[in-house]
């Protein structure tokens, strides 16, 4: 009896293990919500990405295969493949090299790796020769140094006009389906289903990265006149977005776009301090030799230009050096008036006509940066470097004691981004950033908030996979050694940042990716 009970309990659990259905539970481990994948309300079987270096996977200073490979596009298509997407194609560069050839000669060099010290070129020669045309279309048309009112250009990837004014892009020449075509039209003629378009950061970043040397280009609505390290007129930007999302929306594609944070956020223009003189810095390890060039230097060159300013209520302009503080580099800053002729005038009876002539013409515009002002990346080797004929501002090699950049004299305008530059670009910046959105919302397109993302990553960094990653030049994560693009692992939370503006706006349930499996910097051999 006892057994036959036994049997009947068993038999009853079993029945209500196979009864009650709505109790099993089927986890879907390739959505971000464990349930059934789905696209909602989107059609991503024809994918195609619009944009600029970011696009294009740019990083280490150059564009090589395995950096194309890890693109936020290419990591997004990875996604849409397991809804249905189509193949992807990248127009691959030929080398894990880098650079490019122009017939035969090299007009970009090679990629950066980090050698245990700093930034350096891995060892090679460039194999992409841009006369070689690829053939058929392509899906990745991200193009390296691209502005807005370029991927509309209908000659820039016409080969022949590669370095003329205005030029064509290299890159774009190698896969352009014919010499007139636009990137936007090459786009189009793949009728894609979906595209996502990340465009803007080169409208200002040329402007930046050059310490401000171009021309905030605001007001002038003929792009044509532009050189490429101006700044884009607003009015121009918003022309130029809204002819390519209206192409791209004309036969009923959806998209997802990207805001631009402030470029002058980047470990490009946050690295390099504004103060790392010091004792020890320029007593070159030696405490005392540095206090003693300090003391010398006050009353030699800082402690006269100091009198002379305050005479001509411009006082501030320069504080004398401290033998046990930092202090601030010396820099020209343009939008300050000219004291030259004062100067010279007050400097003659000492120093004679001659000398208080250079004295004049050297310090007329001339102070110690603030923290407002950003020391470009690529001046940190400038720093009390000699100058030279061609990079003096003069013409000249200056003689002694005038030859030591930013500590006797003035760190030139393609070292520094000052305060009144910074604020052009954020300006600007803005003013992009209003179209987009705009655009954004009434087409119906996801929009992906970038500009706060890269705020925190200056801030403390954001957290994905239980790895910290931050702007820190290096060793943050975020960024590759050129100090612009980003690093593998940069790529890949763009990518999720993309996939969550695309889920939160059309339904769709895309996974992200594990940004723990994507390196953090490229190693020298690939």
């Amino acid at each position: 009896m006892i057994k036959n009970f036994k049997w009947l309990l068993f038999a009853s659990l079993a029945f209500v293990a196979c009864n009650n259905e709505d109790e099993v539970v089927v986890v879907e481990t390739n959505s971000s919500d464990g349930k059934p994948l789905t696209a909602g309300t989107v059609n991503v079987s024809k994918y195609v990405a619009l944009g600029d270096s970011y696009a294009a996977g740019f990083s280490d200073n150059a564009l090589f295969i395995e950096a194309q490979k890890g693109a936020y596009p290419n990591i997004i298509a990875q996604q849409f493949a397991l809804l249905g997407g189509g193949e992807f194609k990248t127009p691959l560069m030929n080398d894990n090299i880098g650079g490019l050839l122009l017939g035969g000669n090299v007009i970009l060099g090679q990629r950066l790796f980090f050698n245990g010290a700093g930034p350096a070129p891995v060892t090679g020669r460039p194999s992409t020769e841009v006369t070689v045309k690829l053939t058929g279309s392509f899906n990745n048309l991200g193009i390296p140094g691209a502005k807005s009112y370029n991927l509309t250009a209908a000659d820039y990837g016409d080969v022949a006009k590669i370095g003329s004014f205005p030029a064509s892009s290299p890159y774009f020449a190698r896969f352009a389906t014919s010499r007139t075509a636009s990137v936007v039209a090459d786009a189009v003629a793949q009728d894609p289903t979906f595209f996502s378009l990340w465009i803007g950061g080169n409208d200002v970043l040329g402007y930046a990265t050059s310490g401000g040397s171009g021309v905030n280009r605001t007001g002038n609505l003929d792009s044509t006149t532009y050189l490429s390290n101006d700044i884009t007129d607003p009015t121009v930007f918003a022309s130029a977005y809204n002819n390519i999302v209206n192409a791209m929306t004309a036969k009923g594609a959806k998209g997802v776009v990207a805001n631009l944070p402030y470029v002058t956020a980047l470990p490009f223009f946050t690295t390099v301090p504004f103060n790392p003189l010091t004792a020890s810095v320029l007593g070159r390890g030696n405490v005392a030799v540095g206090t003693a060039t300090i003391q010398s230097l006050n009353a030699q060159l800082y402690g006269p230009l100091k009198q002379a300013l305050t005479a001509f209520g411009a006082g501030s302009r320069i504080e004398l050096l401290s033998t046990t503080a930092v202090n601030p580099l010396l820099i020209v800053d343009e939008s300050l008036p000219n004291l030259s002729a004062q100067l010279t005038a007050a400097f003659t009876p000492t120093l004679g006509a001659q000398t208080a002539a250079f004295y004049g013409q050297v310090f007329g515009r001339a102070r110690q940066a603030t923290r407002e002002d950003l020391i470009v990346l690529t001046a940190q080797s400038a720093i009390a470097a000699a100058p030279t004929a061609v990079n003096s501002g003069l013409g000249i090699a200056p003689p002694a004691p005038l030859n030591a950049f930013g500590v006797t004299y003035p760190m030139q305008d393609v070292h520094v981004l000052t305060k009144a530059e910074v604020a052009e670009v954020k300006v600007a910046t803005d003013a992009y950033n209003a179209t987009i959105k705009s655009i954004a919302d009434s087409k119906g397109l996801a929009f992906v908030e970038l500009k706060g993302v890269t705020d925190q990553l200056a801030n403390g960094g954001i957290v994905y996979n239980g790895f910290r990653t931050t702007s820190a030049f290096v060793t943050g994560g975020m960024f590759s050694l050129d100090g612009v693009h980003p690093s593998p692992r940069g790529y890949a939370i763009i990518a999720n940042l993309f996939t969550d503006a695309i889920n939160a706006k059309f339904g769709s349930n895309i996974k992200n990716k594990d940004v723990s499996l994507y390196r953090v910097l490229y190693p020298a051999t690939l």
